[in-house]
């Protein structure tokens, strides 16, 4: 069973661990990271989960995500969940976030990569993923518009798109 590393407010490691599905305390929270892939057809690899999925079946998604294991960091949850639903490898040793966004039970790390990802080449994760595609970011909008994909706020895709070239908020 996935066992999970607790953060106080601060995000510092409390030392406590519990187990997916565990009902968290207040001042108790985890991390869940996400990877965003971009092409040079300023296009985002988006992913349609399983339809027995517990949360979202069905819906379209950022390229993955997933939550950070007890014992990881959020660069190696990164790696290790780009892997398990894509099949696909990447190094993030040396990556920060590009942002975080904070949520009621937890930290959100956004990585992303600009790279050219040959779909055909995905070895899908049969337990999470059941199809991937390119979409620009118009494309996304009227899925979430239509209620085909995870209902993100508009401007976590934007940032995704405007942030692809860098690190922190000012535009470049």
């Amino acid at each position: 069973m996935e066992q999970w590393d607790i953060y106080n407010t601060h995000r510092i490691k409390t030392g406590k661990i519990v187990h997916r599905g565990d009902r968290l305390l207040e001042g108790e929270f985890h991390l869940v990271i996400h990877v965003a892939i971009i092409n040079a057809d300023n296009q985002l690899l988006i992913q349609q989960r399983q339809p027995f999925k517990k949360g979202w079946p069905n819906l379209w998604d950022v390229t993955i995500g997933g939550t950070v294991e007890a014992g990881e960091t959020s660069q190696q949850a990164a790696e290790r969940e780009l892997f398990e639903e894509l099949g696909y490898t990447h190094n993030f040793a040396n990556a920060r976030p590009h942002f975080t966004i904070n949520f009621q039970r937890g930290f959100d790390d956004y990585y992303i990569l600009k790279a050219e990802v040959d779909l055909s080449k995905l070895i899908l994760q049969e337990t999470e993923v059941q199809a991937v595609k390119w979409a620009t970011r118009t494309e996304i909008v009227k899925l979430i518009q239509t209620k085909q994909f995870i209902p993100y706020h508009l401007s976590v895709i934007d940032m995704i798109f405007d942030m692809k070239e860098q690190h922190g908020i000012f535009s470049s």
